[in-house]
């Protein structure tokens, strides 16, 4: 590998962050039954080869890098997006998929509590995806599908909130970062 290549970079956490959120915006508009013949199970696909299996490797690509925190959100998500997209449809009963989903809540809550010194950007994404679990979770044990729809707006704004972010790293457009002070001239690469 040439000496001056990154393993890791922004080119990988933009790649990271688009997977995450076109990931989460599928997963989220399909909880949320707005398109017609659209679940979320129709996510599957989409969460274990973008959502996981490319997540996965981004996040080793950023801990070879030295971006610990980094590697951590994007293979721990890639994980749990794995599990879930090769485990929909398996007949787990509603408890299971429910304690499945409080698992992905307490890890987004890990996140979110983790990348405090990042900016509100990072920890707003991470916390909608925090809250959106929770309330599928609670959902999935109470049998309550407008807690679900709930869930899924939720974890359609996170995913259009990490889509955005990405976009903006590869288009220079600004976005709220609270690792240094907003002004003119700042972009979503820093």
């Amino acid at each position: 590998m040439d000496s001056e290549v990154s393993a890791g970079s922004a080119t990988s956490t933009t790649l990271g962050h688009l997977a995450l959120g076109l990931t989460l915006l599928a997963f989220g508009l399909g909880n949320t039954g707005v398109i017609d013949n659209v679940a979320a199970s129709d996510a599957a696909a989409l969460a274990t080869w973008v959502g996981g299996v490319a997540l996965f490797l981004v996040g080793l690509l950023e801990f070879r890098a030295g971006n610990g925190g980094t590697g951590t959100a994007f293979a721990g998500l890639g994980a749990f997006w794995f599990t879930w997209g090769t485990g929909v449809g398996s007949g787990a009963s509603a408890e299971a998929a429910g304690l499945f989903l409080l698992l992905f809540a307490l890890l987004a809550l890990s996140l979110t509590v983790g990348s405090s010194g990042s900016g509100m950007f990072g920890q707003g994404v991470y916390g909608l995806l925090c809250v959106s679990m929770l309330l599928l979770a609670v959902a999935a044990f109470a049998d309550n599908s407008g807690l679900a729809k709930a869930g899924g707006w939720v974890g359609a704004v996170a995913g259009l909130a990490a889509w955005y972010g990405a976009t903006a790293a590869l288009a220079h457009w600004p976005t709220f970062s609270g690792s240094r002070t907003a002004g003119r001239g700042v972009t979503a690469t820093g």
